[in-house]
């Protein structure tokens, strides 16, 4: 997996995003203790709140701001973001009132919403071999555990000697440095369509595309699937670490470390695998046993007979590697699912559409643990869960046949997927065909 660090200008990203990913998580924590110093035992509320307009930004502007700046270079997107961003956390410690907080949140997030898809669709260009992006999918989902490990450790190390405020100095630094990186690296060109768009189609194009493709509609139910299990892992961890086991602060850190270890298991185990085997042949079995798993908990767990301590640990774990599973190979399945020149609307659809589901699963998670408890909540997002892995295997044919007939009545003409086999126009029903490695193109030249 470090052969692909190899690449200069990929590792000179994957460093910016590390960077990135740490300041952060330095400024999450910090807002925690900020929410709190403002609003007191209310903090958890505005928290919430916080995370609720993160997620509505992320799914309503993300394809706005990918339409906006598809004529943008991509250093000036994304270099563009971090400035934004570190502008945002400088101003955090200043704030006197929670509505300061949440439009702080909205710009950060915005900049947030611009950056990732931007950064997401750079990749494939610079990486063009298969197994070298597939091991860059890897490492990026090692850099997001990886953060969730460490950044509580180095922000807790950093209390020892600043206040709280000192961190968000650290965030600042952070998309400071990232900026610098993205500006020094040597982006390829971005591929342009030789037809100028309307905004209204560039707005549109990315979401069309995407959902007039089998494989992504089941890659968007999977998301739905991972969205409503970790929801819980996320939201009700802490009701039942602290709650039900009547452990302390650090045990909560150990079950959070144990999830994000499966899943670093799982993104270091993906490379060699999807060598062999097919992206739907990983995500919908690993689909099913999370779902299984998660449902076989919530029964277990429905007249308070907790596990053993080391049993949750593992169960935690092992929910974390099928999670990660899931996600991991979607890149793939966006890199060859459009033509260059519609990477980031591909992109910026799935960024926008995976949190759809998250901004769904988040508050059922909180407010059915609330009201009904948790093995119910457990329950639901289980059953929600299965439904989408019924729905891929439903959308997503298992390629069984060696061509499949295939429609996109709501592309327009320019697009690769709408070319006739010889140049001559274009129809809306066309042949796909099957290669060797079981992947699916179009007949087009």
């Amino acid at each position: 997996m470090i052969r692909v660090l190899s690449n200069r200008t990929y590792a000179t990203l994957f460093t910016a995003q590390v960077v990135a990913l740490l300041g952060t998580g330095l400024m999450t924590i910090a807002l925690s203790l900020l929410a709190y110093d403002l609003a007191g035992d209310a903090a958890g509320a505005v928290l919430g709140t916080a995370l609720t307009i993160k997620m509505v930004s992320y799914v309503g502007l993300s394809p706005v701001l990918a339409a906006i700046a598809e004529r943008l270079p991509r250093k000036v997107v994304m270099i563009g973001a971090d400035l934004v961003r570190a502008a945002v956390a400088l101003a955090l410690p200043f704030v006197t009132g929670v509505w300061q907080i949440y439009v702080l949140i909205l710009l950060l997030q915005t900049a947030s919403a611009s950056f990732t898809p931007a950064f997401q669709a750079t990749i494939p260009d610079v990486l063009p071999d298969e197994d070298d992006y597939t091991q860059a999918l890897s490492l990026s989902r090692l850099a997001y555990d990886l953060e969730n490990l460490l950044s509580p450790t180095v922000a807790a190390m950093l209390l020892l000697v600043i206040s709280f405020h000192g961190l968000f100095v650290g965030t600042v630094i952070g998309f400071l440095v990232s900026a610098a990186l993205v500006a020094r690296s040597a982006l390829p060109d971005r591929r342009r369509s030789g037809e100028k768009r309307s905004f209204r189609d560039r707005l549109t194009r990315g979401s069309r595309i995407y959902l007039a493709t089998p494989r992504l509609r089941g890659l968007l139910s999977l998301n739905m699937t991972a969205a409503a299990i970790s929801a819980f892992v996320l939201v009700n961890s802490v009701v039942l670490v602290r709650a039900d086991y009547g452990l302390g602060e650090r045990a909560l850190g150990i079950a959070m470390a144990a999830f994000g270890g499966g899943s670093m298991l799982a993104a270091m185990l993906l490379p060699r695998l999807l060598r062999r085997m097919r992206e739907r042949d990983v995500m919908l079995p690993s689909a099913i046993i999370l779902t299984a798993l998660a449902l076989a908990f919530a029964v277990l767990i429905r007249d308070s007979a907790l596990p053993p301590w080391w049993l949750f640990l593992l169960v935690w774990a092992v929910m974390g590697l099928f999670y990660s599973a899931i996600l991991t190979p979607a890149g793939r399945l966006l890199r060859v699912s459009a033509h260059s020149e519609d990477g980031p609307a591909i992109f910026a659809a799935q960024f926008a559409l995976s949190h759809a589901c998250w901004l769904v699963t988040y508050p059922l998670a909180g407010w059915v643990g609330q009201v009904a408890g948790l093995a119910v909540a457990l329950m639901v997002l289980g059953l929600l869960g299965a439904l989408g892995v019924l729905v891929a295997i439903w959308l997503w044919p298992a390629q069984g046949e060696r061509v499949i007939e295939h429609s996109h009545p709501d592309l327009s003409p320019d697009h690769p997927h709408m070319k006739a086999h010889h140049g001559h126009g274009y129809h809306h029903a066309h042949v796909f065909v099957i290669d060797d490695e079981h992947r699916v193109w179009p007949t087009h030249g």
